[in-house]
Order: structure tokens, then C-alpha cells, then sequence
């Protein structure tokens, strides 16, 4: 299986380039108010806007001509919660791969142009309603860049088989090999940790146990001083890109633990990560990066486009056994976890 996901490599790499470049040479013709306009709602995940159609229509159309000789399933954001078997006309069970995609992860930073969005794709054999991302065989996920910016990062990996990393410079279609050095810190000073909360609604309580963990593994503040720092990327590939680049030392996204709070607070249900979020953990793990749930035991959850997922990622083991015991104490304390 190993070997026929790799096959399968430069057509998803390829892909990428073009949904990339479909969605910069929108946003520098149309400009960023027609491509922050709203398109529909996705029942299933996020608000969809005109950026989004940019990329679906480009993702649908590549992966066309690659189901031509390789039928596959397509579950991504956007597009119907089944998913969609392709080429039109195949019958699922003649389907080998079951690609969960993304095709914008971080359309909000994008739009209005603030920080780049990513293209993520994992690619699982097809075990139908019962492929999970534990299964994912391939992953690659694809930086799409600010109008302005020229450098722009791609990662891939198969599993067992390492990681491997791009920049491409924008300017003179120059292609390098990027190195990815996960932080090595095993604390959390003076760096950057972060505790996800996005959106309004139970801010109070995720930036309480941010500060709680903080307060428990570097002790209390110094007058003056800044223990560490956080970054509030509202793009889980995004998240993922800083732990593995050696941008961050830990981020935790528990936003499906907090429905209780809502629910008690009046507030509906919150908007949380989906599994395709998360379909390129693969490229983290195989950096050697500890990617969990939020009790600690690793990451997985269903292939489709409806599942909350609260997770939690450490740049290395060392700084896990820093973080953890006093991130979970924190979140059992305030009842999102059960008691040990």
C-alpha cells in the first residue's frame, strides 16, 4: 500500500501547484473583497466564500484526471458530506483511496490577506465509512501565499518513509529543499505555547487554563518580563506548519470540550476543528512530533467532514512530559475531562 501511495505523490504535488495558483491569481485579479464574499454554509464544517469555489472547482477538475486511471473517493470541506466518487459514473467499491482533503485550511487570514492558508491532503486506503486517519498512507499539505509574499513552503510525507519539504520562490520559480527542525526545547520559556481560542464565546476559560499551565511549568510571573508567547494561527495546517518548522513548542485546539460551558452559558454548539483539519498529522508524527487527543493518547478520529476533534500537538517528547501533566490537571479541574 506503501509503495502505490507513493505513486500517487506527484499527481497530489501537482494538484497542489495548481490550486495554489489558481487561488493567488484570483485574489490579485478579483482582489480581496469579491473573494471574501460568502458563497453558502457547509452543514457539515465552516462557512464557505468565494475563495473556497476557487479552490473546490480547481481540486474536483485535477482529481478527474487522476481518477482516469486510479478511481478514488473524495471527501473534502465544501463538497458533499458523503463524498464524491470519481470519475463520475465509478462505483465506490472499485475505489482503492479515500482522499480527505482541505482545500483551504485558514480561508479567514487569507481572504483579508493577513497570513497564509494551506492546501492539506491524506491519502487512506478506502475502507468506506470506517476509514479513519490513523489509516492515512500519504499526506501533503501546501502553503498558500499572501499576494505580497514570494516564499512559500510544501511538506509531504508517507508513512515510514520520513518527510520531505520544498520552498519555492515565487519570483524566479526557483524550487529548494527546505530542512524542518522541530523545537528540541524541552520548555515552554521564553517561546511560543499556545491554548486555541478563536472565536468568542468561552475565551475566558481556554486563556484560564493557558494560564494555568503556564503558571505550573515556568512558575510565577517576573515583574517585567515576559515568561513566553503565544500565537493565535487560525489554521490548523498552519499550527501544525509552526510545531514542525520549530516555530512553536506546544498548541492545544479544545474547543469540543467546551460545549458543556457554551450550552450552560445560553451559547450554541462552537465551531470546531474537522478531521480534515487534521488529515496531514502524518507529516508531524514522522517528524517525530506528539500529536494527541485531549486525554493523551494519540490522535484519530473518523474520515469524514462532521467530527469535532479536540487535539493536541508537542514539538517533542522531552517538552510532552513538561506540558501534559499540568494541562490535563488543568482541564480535569474545570470538569472537560472525567477524573483519573
Amino acid at each position: 500500500m506503501r509503495a502505490d501511495a507513493q505513486r500517487l505523490l506527484p499527481a497530489i504535488l501537482a494538484l497542489h501547484d495548481r490550486i495554489r495558483a489558481s487561488v493567488v491569481d484570483a485574489f490579485t485579479a478579483q482582489g480581496r473583497e469579491s473573494m471574501s464574499d460568502v458563497a453558502g454554509d457547509d452543514d457539515a464544517g465552516d462557512t464557505i466564500y468565494a475563495v473556497d469555489r476557487v479552490s473546490e472547482e480547481t481540486l474536483v477538475a485535477g482529481l478527474e484526471e487522476v481518477a482516469r486511471d486510479e478511481p478514488l473517493v473524495l471527501v473534502a470541506e465544501g463538497l458533499p458530506e458523503e463524498g464524491l466518487v470519481l470519475p463520475h459514473g465509478a462505483a465506490e467499491r472499485d475505489c482503492r483511496w479515500r482522499l480527505l482533503v482541505d482545500p483551504i485550511d485558514g480561508t479567514r487570514g487569507l481572504m483579508y490577506q493577513k497570513r497564509p492558508a494551506w492546501i492539506l491532503t491524506g491519502v487512506a486506503p478506502n475502507r468506506g465509512a470506517d476509514t479513519r486517519l490513523r489509516d492515512i498512507e500519504l499526506a501533503v499539505q501546501t502553503e498558500i501565499p499572501l499576494v505580497k509574499q514570494h516564499l512559500c513552503d510544501q511538506l509531504w510525507a508517507v508513512r515510514g518513509e520520513g518527510v520531505e519539504a520544498t520552498r519555492l520562490d515565487r519570483v524566479s520559480g526557483r524550487t529548494e529543499p527546505l530542512s524542518l527542525r522541530p523545537s528540541r526545547a524541552d520548555t515552554i520559556a521564553h517561546g511560543f505555547a499556545s491554548v486555541s481560542r478563536f472565536f468568542p464565546g468561552a475565551r475566558d476559560v481556554l486563556a484560564a487554563i493557558d494560564d494555568e499551565v503556564a503558571s505550573v511549568v515556568l512558575g510565577p510571573p517576573v515583574k517585567g518580563k515576559a515568561a513566553c508567547f503565544e500565537d493565535q494561527y487560525i489554521s490548523t495546517g498552519g499550527q501544525l506548519y509552526e510545531l514542525m518548522i520549530g516555530h512553536d513548542r506546544y498548541v492545544a485546539d479544545l474547543r469540543p470540550l467546551l460545549e458543556g460551558v457554551l450550552s450552560d452559558r445560553g451559547l450554541p454548539h462552537p465551531l470546531c476543528c474537522h478531521p480534515y483539519d487534521l488529515c496531514t498529522i502524518l507529516i508531524a508524527e514522522e517528524l517525530g512530533l506528539s500529536i494527541t487527543g485531549p486525554t493523551g493518547v494519540p490522535l484519530d478520529a473518523p474520515l469524514d467532514l462532521a467530527s469535532d476533534v479536540a487535539w493536541i500537538g508537542y514539538a517533542n517528547d522531552a517538552l510532552r512530559r513538561t506540558v501534559e501533566p499540568a494541562l490535563l490537571e488543568a482541564l480535569r479541574r474545570r470538569g472537560l475531562l472525567p477524573p483519573v
